[in-house]
């Protein structure tokens, strides 16, 4: 309960503050990707449940003559390049986390398709509420392989403490302002979960 009420009180506290650069983004993303400027997209959250996360648009849906979308790293706008840097894109889950669906810290929500891939102990990230930040997002984010990032959330699982995410959110802070670890080498965002076996 603790918990749900620092993260709804901290989302308030964001909306507010960050209020005239979601306006200042939201007018950039219109003029140069058009609408929608939200990404939505169904995701797993505690116990598995789905929920509809946000965040900004990054990429247009650009496709090639046969009609098939194009790659991540051919629709990935320079602005939206920019927003990913800066975690920007990453802002509007802060109505996630001020429904409920998420925590300002935890695992990160990643894509429903995965679930049946988890071996059972990576299945344990969903015990927590997902996060806007977490454990793994702090220790290599997206430069570490897919066995790592999930060992990272379950030991935060294990360990969770209200000094730990004040530890996480402090040092979110610090590898934003560095742009550290964004995306894997060589591309554009992550590459598919395929299952540990």
């Amino acid at each position: 309960m603790k918990k749900t009420m620092f993260d709804f009180f901290l989302s308030l506290i964001g909306f507010a503050f960050l209020f005239p650069i979601l306006c200042l983004l939201s007018l950039i993303l219109l003029f140069t990707i058009g609408t929608p400027i939200l990404f939505k997209q169904k995701r797993p959250g505690l116990y598995g449940k789905s929920f509809n996360f946000y965040k900004f648009r990054t990429m247009t849906n650009r496709k090639d003559k046969n009609g098939n979308i194009l790659p991540d790293e051919d629709r990935l706008t320079s602005f939206g390049e920019f927003l990913r840097k800066t975690s920007f894109d990453e802002l509007p889950s802060l109505w996630n986390v001020f429904k409920g669906d998420m925590s300002i810290v935890g695992p990160r929500p990643l894509l429903m398709e995965y679930l049946p891939l988890y071996t059972r102990e990576q299945a344990r990230r969903h015990e927590v509420k997902p996060g806007i930040t977490g454990w793994a997002q702090i220790n290599g984010r997206n430069a570490i392989s897919w066995k790592e990032k999930f060992e990272l959330d379950v030991w935060y699982v294990n360990n969770q403490s209200f000094w730990l995410d004040f530890k996480i959110i402090l040092l979110t802070i610090f590898k934003v302002l560095k742009q550290k670890d964004i995306n894997q080498s060589n591309h554009a965002t992550m590459s598919k979960f395929q299952g540990s076996k």
